[in-house]
């Protein structure tokens, strides 16, 4: 029986990490991708049965280029997991485009050249799992995320998009919805972050929703997303009013 092949974006730190060698661990074959190709060399090195593919998720043609080099080499992928993501806490009143752009290149539009890479493929093999990973900034507006929120937020829509698009195909479409995760990116941030995770935990909880589990989203820690998935329905001066109490974020 041929061994299954994820291929992870975002694969050299933090969640992409943590379940590369998860899937690892059950015995796939791992494919990870990143900009880093220091960290993605030492995580190879360490495994043996993840293998490097260096991408700039930003490149549309180094997109399909790598699918091509990793479909050559295992001959199929089972799973896409898309987690590439750049978070940059805003302090400024002003809005900054610039960083804003940025933010939705590498984040919105990195996830949709790698779907893009893929689409033929799955299309045609009319199984497997495209993977999205957002953020629960992406449920409602959040102080000091101009940029970072509303890139989650589109993410979130285009997942609920692709579900019908590749429903026809007998694909599936996951939305990953991760709580505050310990790594170098939430690392950046000067406040509490409640229910804090480890990188282990998230990838404990994405094995179980992909591999054992059939639904559309797969969100964690449930406390804390719940919590927040509730507040979504709230009228909006009402949610206004209650966040900015819990975050501490009111008009002086």
């Amino acid at each position: 029986m041929n061994k299954k092949t994820i291929w992870i974006t975002g694969g050299s730190t933090g969640i992409g990490k943590a379940l590369a060698i998860k899937f690892s661990s059950k015995g796939w074959n791992v494919a990870v991708s990143a900009r880093r190709v220091e960290l993605l060399n030492e995580l190879c090195d360490q495994y043996e049965n993840i293998t490097a593919f260096p991408l700039d998720v930003t490149h549309k043609e180094n997109c399909f280029e790598v699918f091509n080099e990793i479909k050559n080499k295992f001959d199929d992928i089972d799973i896409c997991f898309f987690s590439t993501g750049t978070w940059n806490p805003k302090k400024e009143k002003d809005i900054d485009v610039e960083q804003m752009e940025e933010v939705f290149k590498v984040n919105f539009f990195g996830t949709v050249n790698t779907i893009k890479a893929v689409e033929q493929h799955f299309k045609d093999r009319k199984n497997g799992v495209i993977t999205i990973v957002s953020s629960i900034a992406g449920y409602r507006g959040l102080p000091n995320s101009t940029g970072y929120g509303p890139s989650k937020s589109a993410l979130n829509n285009l997942a609920e998009s692709l579900y019908f698009d590749f429903k026809r195909s007998n694909v599936r479409v996951c939305l990953v919805s991760p709580g505050f995760i310990k790594t170098p990116m939430t690392d950046k941030n000067d406040f509490k972050m409640p229910f804090l995770k480890t990188p282990e935990y998230a990838a404990d909880q994405i094995y179980d929703g992909l591999v054992n589990k059939k639904s559309f989203e797969i969100h964690f820690p449930k406390a804390l997303t719940i919590t927040l998935k509730i507040l979504s329905f709230l009228p909006s001066k009402l949610y206004f009013n209650l966040l900015g109490r819990l975050t501490k974020y009111q008009k002086k």
